[in-house]
């Protein structure tokens, strides 16, 4: 199997991660905020995984009452780990997204609706030709109130996609564990490459939401 750079990935194994971890102080290329906290009083933290990180993080940094994105790796075994140790397949972890928010501005629930409808969830250990492992669709839940919102998200998008005949969603969904920062040059990476690579895997379906009569029942 290869990613977009055309790595080919190996099964699950352990990698020691980075000799050194990733430096503090960096800060976001757009907005110019600190990707690491503490983050102000009234935000809170929302973690996804939906296939490459590059154009997933741009999703999210465009929309209203998000503080500050970054990119990172989750969900495995490798404290630390590099971005080759990620594609190798030795580490369990995927390319995520951390989202910092104000709820009060954006719920979690509109996290949830971008995060369904702009990756395709049924796709296993791919996105679109991204191919492995580290491209699964995963949510990470930072609390318990994010846990449950989650799960039934999922349900009622299982909902709409089988009305619509499509599969089963693969997505994971889960506490957060550990987030290692991805290396500097992933950050932001399409504000600072606007013709790079970004997957445009989706089902094209809508997600109804949670609140009102539309988002009742699956």
């Amino acid at each position: 199997m290869a990613g977009r750079d055309g790595r080919a990935t190996t099964g699950a194994g352990t990698a020691p991660g980075r000799a050194e971890a990733q430096a503090a102080g960096e800060t976001h290329f757009v907005n110019g905020r600190p990707l690491r906290g503490p983050f102000p009083e009234g935000t809170e933290t929302a973690v996804f995984a939906m296939g490459c990180f590059w154009g997933a993080e741009r999703r999210f940094w465009r929309a209203p009452g998000v503080y500050v994105t970054s990119v990172g790796y989750t969900g495995g075994h490798s404290t630390d780990p590099t971005y080759e140790q990620v594609c190798g397949g030795d580490t369990g972890h995927v390319e995520a997204v951390m989202v910092v928010h104000r709820p009060n501005e954006t719920a979690y629930d509109e996290l949830l609706r971008v995060f369904w409808e702009t990756h395709d969830p049924t796709q296993g250990d791919r996105q679109g030709a991204d191919v492995g492992a580290q491209y699964r669709s995963a949510i990470f839940a930072a609390t318990d109130s994010q846990l449950g919102q989650a799960m039934r998200s999922r349900e009622i998008y299982q909902g709409r996609l089988t009305r619509r005949g499509l599969g089963d969603i693969t997505t994971e969904i889960g506490p957060l564990g550990d987030y290692h920062l991805a290396e500097t040059y992933h950050q932001q990476y399409l504000a600072k490459n606007p013709h790079g690579y970004d997957c445009a895997a989706s089902t094209g379906v809508v997600y109804p939401g949670l609140g009102g009569a539309a988002g009742l029942s699956p």
